[in-house]
């Protein structure tokens, strides 16, 4: 899906309910927001550990068994949803330290960034960087940046993908601040 949908649904934090814990977890053990996490997820599969990808991307966070198993990551059986995020944080982690650690790059952007480099891969991402220092614009902010080289260079996939992160991102981020000044949830279950 290309385009934003309500992350915020009864089914659907119903499904955030249920992975919530690992998000915490693995956000705080490689020092990424986890509500930004949370947030990919949903992009990448809707939270839906059973998704498969014909690219053979699996589960919640849509990460494939060979980039799991590289030894940057090292987590094996992603079928299993703990091991899957696990995965997909540490990958991620790993694409901020290798390529987006900078003194010029907030941890924002970097994270930006690195969601990119996960959806069309680190070496791209470099690239664009590049092309986006030639045009005059800034190689390290994504937005209004780096991402109008991406999307006349490679399209608008993965612009969307990191645009509709941050909307979901948003939408989780207020509702938590919600939850946290009221003490109220939004549904009874939760």
């Amino acid at each position: 899906m290309n385009y934003v949908t309500n992350a915020l649904t009864k089914e659907e934090l119903e499904r955030f309910h249920a992975c919530r814990d690992y998000f915490i977890q693995y956000g705080e053990k490689y020092q990424l927001d986890w509500l930004m996490l949370a947030a990919q997820a949903y992009q990448e599969s809707r939270l839906d550990q059973k998704l498969r990808s014909p690219a053979g991307a699996i589960g919640v966070m849509q990460i494939k068994p060979a980039t799991a198993g590289d030894p940057n990551v090292g987590i094996p059986n992603v079928q299993k949803l703990e091991n899957n995020i696990h995965a997909g944080a540490k990958y991620l982690r790993f694409l901020i330290d290798r390529y987006f650690v900078s003194s010029t790059i907030d941890s924002l952007n970097a994270g930006l960034l690195a969601m990119a480099a996960y959806n069309a891969g680190p070496a791209k991402i470099q690239q664009l960087r590049e092309k986006a220092k030639e045009a005059g614009l800034n190689p390290d902010l994504w937005f209004d940046n780096v991402e109008l080289i991406a999307a006349r260079e490679i399209g608008r996939e993965t612009v969307q993908y990191v645009s509709n992160i941050y909307k979901y991102y948003s939408s989780y981020r207020s509702l938590y601040r919600y939850m946290i000044e009221t003490g109220k949830t939004p549904y009874k279950e939760w």
